[in-house]
């Protein structure tokens, strides 16, 4: 477990009483690359706090079709393990663990004292939510006002930012989220290789 004083320096927003309570609440726990750490139609016994990995949430259609929606990283928190834990509601999305990630459970019949009893976890879970909430907003606007090709590349671009500029994903695993299919998706990575945005390799896309 960790000390009030390491899990303040993940999470900046908490002050020593509230980093304190949660070491005392809460329960480590470690997904393996490719595990499911929250399924669609799931009713929640605890909310997650990511300590380190990255965790993948998309959304399921009826015919078994993804749509990614963001990743988690260590210091962020599942708004909606917040709201579903609190409210007792069940998961409208589903969570993979895209690397060994660990984060720290906090049972649900804590939520409302954390909630009227220390201030940094009210303005965390505000914040989580916001930045939650902007995210959604950058994806909706994709899906609206961008073609496939900008699409594609805002994907690639922020597959980048979080693992660096080899990604290594099958086409059939980005067309998943992009909720496309295969052959287009390998349309457009050899349209942007043949114009210098990627180098397109046996396992992997490395973007220029």
């Amino acid at each position: 477990m960790y000390t009030p004083e390491e899990l303040m320096k993940m999470f900046p927003m908490f002050d020593s009483q509230l980093a304190q309570f949660i070491c005392t609440i809460g329960e480590c726990k470690t997904f393996e690359e490719g595990s499911i750490m929250m399924k669609t139609g799931q009713y929640f016994k605890a909310t997650m706090l990511i300590i380190s990995g990255k965790v993948k949430l998309y959304r399921e259609s009826e015919d078994g079709g993804e749509f990614f929606m963001y990743f988690l990283e260590g210091g962020n928190a599942c708004a909606l393990s917040m709201i579903c834990a609190t409210r007792n509601q069940q998961s409208e999305i589903m969570a993979v663990a895209v690397e060994e990630t660990e984060v720290l459970m906090i049972p649900i019949q804590y939520m409302d004292e954390l909630m009227t009893k220390y201030k940094g976890w009210y303005y965390f879970v505000l914040e989580t939510y916001r930045s939650r909430f902007e995210e959604l907003l950058v994806v909706i606007d994709h899906i609206a006002f961008k073609n496939m090709d900008e699409r594609l590349e805002w994907y690639l671009k922020q597959q980048a930012a979080k693992s660096g500029p080899n990604i290594h994903l099958t086409h059939q695993q980005i067309a998943n989220d992009l909720n496309s299919s295969r052959e287009v998706i390998s349309r457009l990575l050899k349209k942007m290789e043949k114009n210098g945005a990627v180098i397109l390799h046996r396992n992997s896309i490395e973007l220029v």
